[in-house]
């Protein structure tokens, strides 16, 4: 989340309607200890039960275990998991504390929580709210603050007090009193507020991230935190961040790194996107991703998940301006692409875009006196023809490396528009179909990071009544941000993730 992004917490519509129905959640569980105890809840006993000290080898085992001490030292706040779908802890505000349920969001940088003065906004009756006249350490700051998510907006001011997460107390931390959080997202999300853990570059109001306070004020050992996410709702703890280590129990194998390559979200290098191990060929030069804790899906470009949901059979929304420029325009792209022509040039040639020097780009941009009079509605068919051509210029050019005949292409071309996914919206799946949908695997550091069916498809209910959505969305982010890829829960979900501040990368591991 953060500002300037344009999709963010991605809740499923299933979760939200059954949110106005569900009872209160359970009391959340937190681990207010910088070591975990030994016991059998995932403690020094887990590590033997996972072979920690069950080698004939003593050192290997000693060894073995100094390993599960020293990543364990950190502070331990377990998370609730709501429907696969939000993931929250509890945190405090204020002496004597004030709780409050958050997001830790890697996608945004900002702390806000409802503020006692918001009046006006039903989102705010449903959840905790800050009360700065029962707090000893809050001090007036007053400057006003807005963020604008994909799924909604808060808007209010910021204030100072302390902010207790875990078994620390960050001291003098700026957030945000939120006054207005118009419409229904915030209403019926688990949630009370956000805390951010993305980089200052992205905070809004120039406020210092609450992770930075945690290491200047020296409560982390190691500049470093991470995530595990449990993907059975219901069972066992929804999830666990670790502020200044690693949780050994909760990955297999070592951590693929690769660098932050802009600081802001915890953005890096992606590569080839593939389904059931083919090449899509889409980032196949490299692409930009994220990781982000607080999106429940997994987003990415239109034209790569429309074939990631067409093989899987995701049921989209049939795209008129798909098929019309497939109709008019297929050939033309199909003879240019075989002459090679720069395939980001090949929709300013045919008139559907304008090439700015590096890409397409929609003439909706482009504001004339026709325009002006035309009114909006001309702009907007531009910009849709403009995605649309640029969209089928990738699906051509994939289909021609596969050595397809032009008839054969814009066949294929055709089903692909009838899938195209709602912007920001999910596609449904047969349920009885999932044993026997393809894998997809993301290329990142050089290994390839494989999503089953069931990893990548949520499931709702049982039997009959059961409802499963694909967990890929379409979002398209232009250059020279996009194409900016998403990895959200989704993908979390599967790999331990690890965000090393202190030398600014991100690690991926196999989920225990």
């Amino acid at each position: 989340m953060g500002t300037g992004r344009v999709a963010v917490l991605l809740f499923l519509t299933t979760a939200l309607l059954q949110a106005l129905l569900a009872p209160p959640a359970e009391g959340l569980v937190r681990i207010p200890l910088k070591k975990r105890p030994a016991d059998g809840n995932g403690g020094l006993h887990d590590a033997r039960r996972r072979g920690f000290l069950g080698s004939s080898n003593n050192d290997v085992a000693a060894a073995a275990l100094n390993k599960a001490e020293a990543e364990e030292e950190g502070d331990i706040v377990a998370l609730k998991n709501y429907l696969n779908a939000q993931y929250y802890g509890e945190i405090g505000i204020g002496t004597p504390q004030q709780r409050f349920t958050v997001i830790f969001d890697t996608g945004s940088s900002n702390l806000w929580v409802p503020s006692s003065k918001c009046y006006l906004s039903m989102a705010c009756y449903f959840h905790e709210r800050y009360k700065a006249s029962q707090s000893n350490s809050y001090k007036k700051n007053g400057k006003p603050a807005s963020i604008r998510y994909g799924t909604g907006a808060i808007s209010g001011y910021f204030s100072l007090d302390s902010v207790k997460i875990g078994d620390v107390v960050v001291s003098n931390q700026d957030f945000i009193e939120a006054t207005r959080e118009p419409g229904i997202t915030f209403m019926v999300a688990k949630f009370d507020g956000i805390l951010g853990l993305g980089f200052k570059e992205i905070s809004v109001g120039a406020a210092v991230p609450v992770w930075y306070n945690m290491v200047k004020q020296g409560l982390v050992d190691d500049p470093v935190f991470s995530f595990w996410f449990n993907r059975h709702a219901g069972e066992g703890q929804g999830g666990e961040i670790v502020f200044g280590g690693i949780d050994p129990n909760h990955y297999n194998g070592n951590h693929t790194y690769v660098p932050v390559t802009r600081k802001g979200y915890w953005q890096f290098d992606m590569g080839d996107v593939l389904i059931g191990g083919k090449s899509t060929g889409f980032c196949a030069s490299g692409c930009a991703a994220i990781a982000d804790s607080g999106t429940s899906l997994l987003t990415g470009p239109t034209a790569i998940i429309t074939q990631i949901n067409e093989k899987i059979g995701a049921a989209g929304v049939v795209s008129q301006e798909c098929k019309a420029v497939v109709s008019q325009y297929g050939q033309r792209v199909i003879d240019q692409l075989l002459a090679e022509t720069q395939p980001s040039k090949i929709c300013s040639s045919v008139g559907l875009c304008t090439f700015d020097g590096a890409h397409g780009v929609s003439s909706a941009g482009i504001r004339s006196v026709v325009d002006d009079e035309a009114g909006e509605s001309n702009g907007l068919f531009n910009e849709a023809m403009c995605n649309a051509c640029e969209t089928a210029v990738v699906w051509i050019q994939n289909q021609l490396a596969q050595n397809q005949t032009q008839d054969l292409v814009l066949q294929y071309i055709n089903q692909l528009c009838e899938r195209l996914p709602s912007p920001m919206g999910q596609s449904s799946v047969d349920c009885n179909r999932v044993a026997s949908m393809p894998d997809i695997a993301f290329t990142i550091g050089g290994r390839k990071f494989t999503l089953k069916p069931e990893q990548y498809i949520l499931k709702e209910g049982e039997g009959p009544a059961a409802q499963c959505i694909s967990g890929f969305t379409a979002m398209d982010i232009p250059p020279p941000r996009g194409p900016l890829w998403i990895l959200g829960d989704i993908f979390m979900g599967a790999y331990h993730t690890v965000f090393d501040y202190g030398n600014l990368k991100v690690g991926f591991a196999e989920a225990a």
